[in-house]
């Protein structure tokens, strides 16, 4: 048993997120910026005699997405810098100053409570 005041005390807003569930925050988001890409592709197909300066934007757009969602998938575990550090101190307690009294005459220096007759 540990003693007292060497135990450590654990905040749960500082624990990162788990690995199940950042791994799937990361799929989600590489299966969305998928989805956009294929988008701007298809758009670059139906646009390219329509609309040839917005289908070289849209072609364009679906050529950079796959390396910016390889990027952000493979980015790793995220940290957070902004919440709290996640050791508590062990509180310890000091001993109270000793009571200090005034000296009588500091005590009443306005005269009687109910003033002069």
């Amino acid at each position: 048993m540990p003693k007292q005041g060497s135990a450590e005390v654990f905040r749960i807003t500082g624990a990162r997120k788990g690995l199940d569930e950042d791994v799937r925050g990361r799929q989600r988001r590489y299966v969305i910026s998928m989805l956009a890409r294929t988008l701007a592709v298809v758009l670059t197909i139906v646009l390219w005699d329509v609309e040839r300066p917005l289908a070289v934007g849209t072609l364009v757009l679906g050529m950079l997405l796959p390396y910016v969602a390889v990027v952000v998938a493979n980015a790793g575990r995220e940290n957070a810098p902004s919440l709290p550090s996640s050791i508590v101190p062990t509180p310890y307690r000091t001993e109270l100053p000793p009571s200090q009294t005034r000296p009588e005459s500091a005590q009443s220096t306005n005269g009687p409570a109910d003033g002069p007759r």
